[in-house]
């Protein structure tokens, strides 16, 4: 991923705190077979420390190419909008010669995977899980050989992802003028269509934070 000094990262709190705000969907991708183009694998995960925690179903046939090459990248996107080039024109030229670009967040990990297979060690993982998901723990306990999930355990695969590397873009306009953001996000709030009041929301966050873009 592609990150120019504006877009990226204030510090680790920021992508951490944007991932705790609910983006804990991602799309798994994992170096393909020989001869094979690279799988990608839409995913609920975990944050646990420095790893990600993934489970996916035994059949997915992605799990030969994870043992053949361990190293994988998790990529969670959004907060995105698309902005019409007539809102980015420069002041004083025809609104029409005004460039589009598209705002959004990401952030991108790079890991190394471990595959759990133990079943005490699968089970603790979907613990961890559920404990996110459905903290108020209306779900029956997640024990070896007890139903429901006992039975289930056989039929699904856990992932440990170490991470190596993180990279955070947040893609705002954070170099045009204070004057431009604001107006943008203005223009975002009023649309109002699909991911355009949670973009303002970044790009005025970010404004808050940055100011004037100095490099």
């Amino acid at each position: 991923m592609w990150v120019q000094p504006w877009d990226a990262g204030l510090d680790d709190a920021e992508w951490q705190t944007w991932l705790a705000e609910g983006h804990d969907f991602g799309q798994l991708s994992v170096n393909g077979l020989p001869g094979r183009p690279p799988a990608v694998v839409p995913t609920h995960f975990v944050a646990d420390g420095r790893h990600l925690l993934v489970h996916l179903a035994r059949p997915n046939p992605v799990w030969a190419a994870i043992e053949r090459d361990p190293h994988v990248v998790l990529t969670v996107i959004g907060d995105y909008a698309f902005v019409p080039g007539t809102w980015r024109a420069k002041a004083g030229t025809p609104a029409t010669d005004g460039v589009p670009t598209s705002y959004y967040a990401a952030v991108q990990f790079t890991c190394r995977a471990e595959i759990v297979d133990d079943p005490a060690a699968k089970a603790e993982l979907l613990r961890r899980q559920l404990a996110h998901f459905q903290p108020g723990g209306d779900h029956a306990p997640v024990t070896v050989g007890e139903p429901p999930y006992g039975r289930m355990l056989p039929g699904i695969r856990g992932l440990r992802l170490a991470v190596t590397e993180v990279l955070a873009k947040f893609k705002y306009d954070d170099h045009k003028p204070v004057e431009h953001r604001a107006a943008v996000a203005g223009r975002l709030t009023a649309r109002g269509e699909g991911l355009d009041a949670a973009a303002a929301q970044q790009q005025r966050r970010r404004l808050d934070r940055i100011g004037p873009w100095t490099p």
